[in-house]
């Protein structure tokens, strides 16, 4: 089973992420609400993908992300930026950063997050099924 962190500053989206992913067939880890947070969850808990948003009240999700990669030890094998503006907005920005794919909130599914991740950053299939390379 694909083992989540979801990392939000709004704990009402967190709840309705977590029991949508859970009732869809992915564990929700854990969760956090701010980049300190994260990196945290992230060492103690080593999910398999982070679902970070890229509007942390004060924080940028970006800069999250980078951290976790530049991490080694913290880093999940797959990060998602997510967020409730549209992804034109962010696309050079999304484009950069080291996360696997962006998705809206209001298209969250566990279906949505796995397809995310079989995918590599030409679009391709991953040759390397499921997280970690299980």
């Amino acid at each position: 089973m694909l083992r989540c962190l979801i990392v939000d500053d709004s704990p009402r989206f967190l709840d309705a992420a977590r029991g949508l992913l859970e009732r869809e067939g992915i564990a929700v880890v854990g969760v956090a609400s701010t980049g300190p947070e994260a990196l945290e969850r992230a060492g103690e808990l080593l999910p398999d993908v982070t679902l970070v948003d890229i509007d942390l009240g004060g924080e940028s999700g970006f800069d999250v992300v980078r951290r976790l990669h530049r991490e080694a030890h913290l880093a999940p094998s797959r990060m998602i930026l997510i967020s409730s503006h549209a992804e034109e907005d962010y696309a050079d920005l999304i484009a950069a950063s080291p996360a696997a794919g962006f998705l809206s909130k209001t298209r969250m599914s566990a279906d949505a997050v796995r397809d995310l991740l079989q995918l590599r950053g030409d679009g391709e299939p991953d040759p390397v099924s499921g997280p970690r390379g299980s």
